[in-house]
Order: structure tokens, then C-alpha cells, then sequence
């Protein structure tokens, strides 16, 4: 009987705070609450765009957004952010939309990519060309780029020539040293990783995806940051533990580093026997390679040249792998590196934390925006 009584007990007290939740969530209070959240978002947005309604690009409304996309019929991608689809303007133009889920705080990511990307102007930096927002619908309207995302060619069976991959792994670099020093403010872009890099018809590249950007004025690097933001397998060690340092545009270098390696590591020979096969698409194998002198037993060469442009990504990339921020190049330095001649570039010292997983790079679509 007493259990009984207890059971009883549990399930009508159960019964209660069910009851009690249902008449919270109904009142007018909590109701208020949840629209004044939205109202917030909604009017920092609203504030934000009257007061560099200058600097902004053209604004549309939902309706246009539908008309431009043919009601979204062609989609080109999905990410976590919402979906992307292809349209054409009033003019001609191709354009891709990106229509955005709900965005998270008070729409700072919104904010985020129309005041960063407004501030540019540059050939490896994606055209914003329009945004919609109207109540929770909020779009995006950026130039069409052809070819896509350079992810697609990083994995293709027949991927990019080694000169293109390098120009292409150039053209990124320029790009990044324009956010970071070239602009009237500095913006720190903290999502480097192969999706967000475009490719036009001619395979130009041009970073996007300013979401998760940071501006900060043009003498100062160094930001704060609550929680770690990126892409992982791209992180610098210093945005996941102040432990390594300071959150500086050095980060952004780290996971440019990080990309190039990727970008040659993916076009390796599968016939190459190493100790561990993670190591093949990784700094440790890599450095041994180098430091040998050894052939590199990757796809593709065809010439002297495709060596030099191999070993010049290759070292460059290391460097800017390094685990302390400062030992680390600046893009500018980057750049030059990779216009230097080969014979004129030093191996990097090894950095000490363990080289990622080849498990860690699968699961670099992950993001933690």
C-alpha cells in the first residue's frame, strides 16, 4: 500500500508541474518575454542598418527574394546556416542567395556579414550585392560563382592541376591579407576552410561566409571571444584555450595553413606506405619528407615545376601551422614566401601538438557556429 501511495504521489505531482508548465508557456508574461527576445534581435538589426545604410548594399524584399530565385527552385547547397540557391536579377545577373535560419543572439550574424563584407572590396573577396530583411525572413544575395565551392575539387578523382592549385592557394593568400591589413578596418574572418572559398568561371577564388567575423579597428589584432568559433579541424590551438596565446588575426593564418595541407595532402599517391596512414595527410610525415629531401610520392607531377610548387605550399603551410601564434608568419609574409624561390624558404620547427587525425578531418564539416 505504501508503494502504491508513492506511485500515486509521483505521477499526480507529475500530472502538476506538467499543468503548471502548459499555463507558463500560455501566459501573456512569457509570451511577452519570447516576442521581446525576437523584438530585441529584430530592432539591433534594424539599428544596424539605418546607421550604415549608407555602406549597405541594396536592400530587397522577400518577394523579390521569390521572384529572383523562381520561388527556390534551383538550390546549390545546404549548410548550417540555412540554404543557398541560384538566381538572376532585374539585370541579368546570376546572383546566389543565401536565405538564413534564425539567427542565433541578437541576429549577430547577420550583422556580421553585411558590416563585414560590406567593407570590401577586393578580387578574392565575394560581391555582397543585396540582403533581405523582412520580420524572420533574412537573405543574403551574393555574385554567382560557376564553379562552386573549392571543396568539391579537393576530393574529385580529377582534381586541379598542381599551377592552378597553387594560384588558387595564392589568390586565397591576397585575399587574406586584404581583410587583414588592406581595408579601412581589420577584419578577422575566423571560418577559413575549403567551403568557403568560391570559385569563379576562371576558378579566381574569393573567400565568403563572413558570419562568424570579427572587425576590429586597423592598428588592433588581438580580440576577445566567449566560446571557440570556426570550423573544426581548422581552429587555431589559441581560440580553443587561451593556454596558447591571444585570438589574433594569426588565427585566421593557422587555419589557412591548415587548408593548404589539406589541399596537398588529399592528392597524395595510395600506393605510399607509411607507419600510420593518418600521418600521409599530416605535418609528420610531411616534415620527414621534407627534411630528407625525399620524393613526396604525390599524384599529378608532371614537371619540375609541380615540385617546386608542392614543396613551396608545403613549407609555407607548416609554417603557418605553427603552435604559438607569433611564430607564425602574417599573411603578407605568406604571400611573399610563396613568390619566393624555393632554395630561399627554411623548414619550420615541428610544432608540438600531435598532428589531427585522419577521423578529426572527416569530421570537418562539423562547425561550431
Amino acid at each position: 500500500m505504501l508503494g502504491t501511495g508513492i506511485a500515486i504521489s509521483i505521477v499526480i505531482s507529475g500530472m502538476l508541474i506538467a499543468v503548471a508548465f502548459c499555463i507558463y508557456r500560455s501566459s501573456p508574461y512569457t509570451s511577452m518575454m519570447l516576442w521581446n527576445k525576437k523584438s530585441k534581435s529584430h530592432q539591433n538589426i534594424e539599428q544596424f542598418l539605418r546607421k550604415h545604410g549608407s555602406l549597405a548594399p541594396k536592400r530587397y524584399s522577400y518577394s523579390d527574394v521569390k521572384i529572383m530565385t523562381n520561388s527556390f527552385k534551383h538550390k546549390l547547397g545546404q549548410g548550417g546556416y540555412g540554404g543557398v540557391y541560384k538566381g538572376i536579377l532585374h539585370d541579368g545577373r546570376y546572383v546566389a542567395v543565401k536565405v538564413l535560419t534564425e539567427s542565433k543572439g541578437n541576429g549577430e550574424e547577420f550583422i556580421n556579414e553585411v558590416a563585414s563584407i560590406s567593407k570590401t572590396a577586393h578580387v578574392n573577396i565575394v560581391t555582397l550585392l543585396g540582403y533581405c530583411f523582412e520580420g524572420h525572413r533574412r537573405a543574403l544575395i551574393y555574385e554567382f560563382m560557376l564553379n562552386g565551392s573549392l571543396e568539391k575539387f579537393i576530393y574529385e578523382k580529377n582534381p586541379l592541376n598542381w599551377e592552378l592549385l597553387y594560384q588558387i592557394v595564392m589568390g586565397i593568400a591576397r585575399g587574406l591579407e586584404y581583410l587583414h591589413r588592406g581595408c579601412n578596418t581589420r577584419i578577422l574572418h575566423f571560418d577559413i576552410n575549403p567551403h568557403n572559398i568560391l570559385l569563379d568561371e576562371d576558378f579566381c577564388p574569393k573567400i565568403s561566409d563572413f558570419g562568424l567575423a570579427k572587425i576590429c579597428p586597423n592598428k588592433e589584432s588581438i580580440v576577445s571571444m566567449a566560446v571557440a568559433r570556426g570550423t573544426i579541424g581548422y581552429i587555431a590551438p589559441e581560440v580553443f584555450s587561451r593556454n596558447f596565446g591571444e585570438v589574433s588575426h594569426k588565427s585566421d593564418v593557422y587555419s589557412y595553413g591548415m587548408m593548404v595541407l589539406e589541399m596537398t595532402g588529399e592528392r597524395q599517391n595510395k600506393n605510399v606506405q607509411v607507419d600510420n596512414s593518418s600521418e600521409i595527410y599530416f605535418p609528420h610525415w610531411i616534415y620527414r619528407r621534407l627534411e630528407e629531401d625525399e620524393e613526396l610520392g604525390l599524384d599529378g607531377i608532371s614537371n619540375e615545376e609541380d615540385k617546386n610548387y608542392i614543396r613551396k605550399m608545403m613549407i609555407v603551410s607548416l609554417w603557418c601551422i605553427q603552435t604559438k601564434s607569433s611564430d607564425r608568419p602574417t599573411m603578407s609574409r605568406v604571400i611573399d614566401m610563396l613568390e619566393s624561390n624555393l632554395d630561399m624558404l627554411q623548414i619550420p620547427p615541428r610544432p608540438f601538438l600531435t598532428s589531427p587525425s585522419r577521423l578529426q578531418l572527416d569530421s570537418s564539416t562539423l562547425s561550431l557556429k
